[in-house]
Formats: C-alpha cells, sequence, structure tokens
C-alpha cells in the first residue's frame, strides 16, 4: 500500500484505521487507551480540516472583495488627483507633495547648426576632373 502524502489521504488512512481498531476492540483490550486518545486526535483533525475548508472559502471571498474595493479606490483617488491639478495648477510645485508631477515645460530641442556659422567646418564640394572618371585600380 502506498503511503499517503495529502491531508485528505492522511485522514483517509488514519479513519479507516480507527474503524478497524473500534471493530476489533474486544480482540485489543490493552490498547483502549491508545484507541481513545487517537479517536479523540481523529475528532481534533477533522474539526481543524472543516475549519481550514471554510477559511480557505473565506479567504476567496475576501480576495474577491479586496479586488473590488482596491479598484474602486484607484478610480476615485484619480479622480481625485485631478481635482487637485486643477485646484494648485498644473505648474504648481505644490502637485509633488500629492505624488503628481508638476509640469514644467519640455525641453527645448537644440536647432541644427547652420553651415556658414563660425563653429562650423567648412563644406565639401565635389570636383570634377576634366577627361571623365578615375579608376582607382591602374
Amino acid at each position: 500500500m502506498a503511503k499517503e502524502t495529502t491531508y485528505a489521504g492522511m485522514i483517509g488512512d488514519l479513519s479507516r484505521f480507527h474503524a478497524a481498531l473500534s471493530a476489533n476492540a474486544p480482540d485489543l483490550t490493552h490498547l483502549d487507551g491508545a484507541r481513545t486518545r487517537l479517536e479523540k486526535l481523529l475528532t481534533d483533525v477533522q474539526e481543524v480540516a472543516k475549519q481550514q475548508a471554510a477559511l480557505i472559502a473565506s479567504k476567496q471571498d475576501s480576495t474577491r472583495r479586496l479586488k473590488t474595493l482596491v479598484v474602486e479606490s484607484q478610480r476615485v483617488a484619480n479622480g481625485m488627483r485631478k481635482l487637485v491639478i486643477e485646484h494648485y495648477g498644473l505648474r504648481s510645485e505644490k502637485l509633488a507633495e500629492f505624488g503628481l508631477q508638476p509640469f514644467r515645460g519640455r525641453p527645448r530641442k537644440a536647432k541644427p547648426e547652420e553651415p556658414g556659422s563660425p563653429g562650423s567646418p567648412p563644406p565639401v564640394t565635389p570636383t570634377v576632373t576634366p577627361g571623365g572618371p578615375v579608376n582607382p585600380d591602374r
């Protein structure tokens, strides 16, 4: 017989063993004290297993309720963030106190340098040689 590894399997195995002990109680009178203790422990195990099952169901309900409340809270907070921005203004540094980013303007793009400006190199103009193209392999 394979050894049970799940709680349900172990509880079932203990229940079957206890039933067999109870059925053969007249032959095993010297085990009455241990059998009574096993019966009490088995009753406690079954009660705790029932409580655990109830708590699992309760946990699932609590998780579902928590998710709903968090989503609703986020919606309300988002609306209030917009109202705080409206109250203090988009550029107010006071928004940082609420964890909001004040608008500080966009960084300006650097203008590309014009070819005739003092810091740029002179433009390179291609030169055409008379007599056609030059073959570099010759």
